[in-house]
């Protein structure tokens, strides 16, 4: 079965069996009230976060340097912030999972790595053949 349609299966049976768990400890308005908070706290973090990580990259490219870390951070910040934004306590872990600087370098260092190893495995030189040429042989006049 095709991953992605499995993922939109799964999701929101996960999202609402905890919606009815959590519901059940601590009731329908609290539950309400704990998914807005963390929506509008999550946006709030993920724009400051956002705003560290252009902040970073324009230093990096100002030092002439390729600020591959910063552009997918800030590709997992933008998706951590719509997972925020989605109600649910699932989507809401796993967005403040990818928001938060440490967790998102252990999640990502995999990624990176692989990147890297792509990138940097260009020779330093260019291969190829010369000839010389005396000046005095191949002179036309």
């Amino acid at each position: 079965m095709n991953t992605v349609l499995l993922g939109i299966i799964l999701v929101p049976i996960i999202e609402i069996y905890l919606f009815i768990k959590i519901g059940g400890q601590i009731g329908a308005f609290n539950t309400i009230s704990l998914i807005f908070i963390t929506a509008i706290v999550g946006v709030i973090y993920a724009r400051y976060e956002g705003l560290n990580t252009l902040r970073s990259g324009f230093s990096q490219l100002v030092k002439n340097e390729l600020p591959t870390y910063e552009i997918i951070s800030g590709a997992t910040i933008a998706l951590a912030a719509v997972m925020l934004i989605i109600p649910g306590f699932a989507t809401d872990t796993l967005g403040f999972l990818l928001l938060f600087p440490f967790s998102r370098k252990i999640l990502l260092g995999k990624f990176l790595k692989k990147f890297k190893k792509e990138t940097t495995t260009k020779k330093p030189y260019i291969e190829g053949e010369f000839e010389d040429i005396d000046d005095d042989k191949n002179r036309k006049i």
